[in-house]
């Protein structure tokens, strides 16, 4: 993996406003944040504090109500597929297609001839292990392997950025340490720049460099953790007492934050 390099998406003071003019609300306020190239940012917060609203806006598919998105120093103002790829939570693989279709789909779309995209599709699925499932359908494959080839298909037009808002949480526990596992070995080897939304503390260590904690709604960075944690990452790293420390610190942050959501909830009452 490459180090990371210049800053290739930024946020700058972004809010989100639902319902202008009556009962508006607030989704998202003053977000600013930047994401250098090929890092990997993991981002945590509470449930409905607008994490996936967040990262609609940084994929240029909802627009913000007051800041920008800037992608290599541009203002985003719509999708930018040929650098921005999306994976959430639910594979959404097309039934009636055979997995090595799927992962051509997005190729297919943009007009790429048959034989490029093939051989293309063919590449991202031995990257994720999954060469000798090429000719089945998805309801064959099991709910990690199709999240697998979501992140082939995302990988399938080479984008710079991979955005992905709990493409694990669906799974269980052991399969989800394998999945991130797995996530590690495609970015170390391709350099791609993630960021990556996740409930679960533990998997946003374990995976990322820096976490940024985000607020109840409206949704705000309230902190920014450097991991500081010893690559390549191995599962007994979980279990290790830096890693505790690490867990505690954002934790804490956010046990702060739900205090003070707390006492702003009896205030008003």
């Amino acid at each position: 993996m490459s180090p990371a390099g210049p800053v290739v998406i930024e946020a700058r003071r972004l809010g989100k406003v639902y319902g202008i003019g009556r009962a508006p609300i607030v989704a998202l306020k003053d977000i600013s944040f930047a994401v250098e190239e090929g890092s990997f940012v993991s981002l945590v917060g509470p449930s409905g504090c607008g994490k996936s609203t967040l990262l609609q806006v940084l994929a240029g598919l909802v627009p913000s109500t007051s800041g920008e998105v800037l992608v290599d120093g541009v203002a985003l103002r719509r999708p930018a597929p040929e650098k921005i790829s999306v994976m959430f939570q639910d594979a959404t693989l097309l039934p009636w297609k055979r997995i090595s279709e799927n992962v051509e789909f997005p190729l297919q779309v943009r007009g790429m001839k048959a034989a490029e995209r093939r051989h293309r599709a063919a590449e991202m699925l031995s990257l994720v292990g999954l060469a000798d499932f090429a000719g089945r359908y998805p309801h064959e494959l099991s709910g990690g392997m199709r999240q697998r080839v979501s992140i082939a298909r995302a990988l399938a037009p080479d984008p710079r950025i991979m955005l992905m808002d709990e493409p694990f949480g669906a799974l269980d526990e052991q399969t989800r340490i394998k999945m991130g596992h797995e996530l590690l070995h495609i970015w170390e080897k391709t350099g791609k720049t993630i960021f990556f939304i996740t409930h679960s503390l533990t998997e946003a260590l374990f995976l990322a460099d820096t976490v940024l904690v985000m607020s109840h709604r409206p949704g705000q960075i309230v902190g920014t953790l450097e991991a500081g944690l010893p690559r390549p990452r191995t599962y007994e790293i979980i279990g290790s007492a830096e890693f505790g420390v690490a867990r505690n610190r954002i934790w804490k942050l956010i046990s702060q934050e739900d205090r003070e959501a707390n006492s702003k909830g009896m205030a008003s009452l």
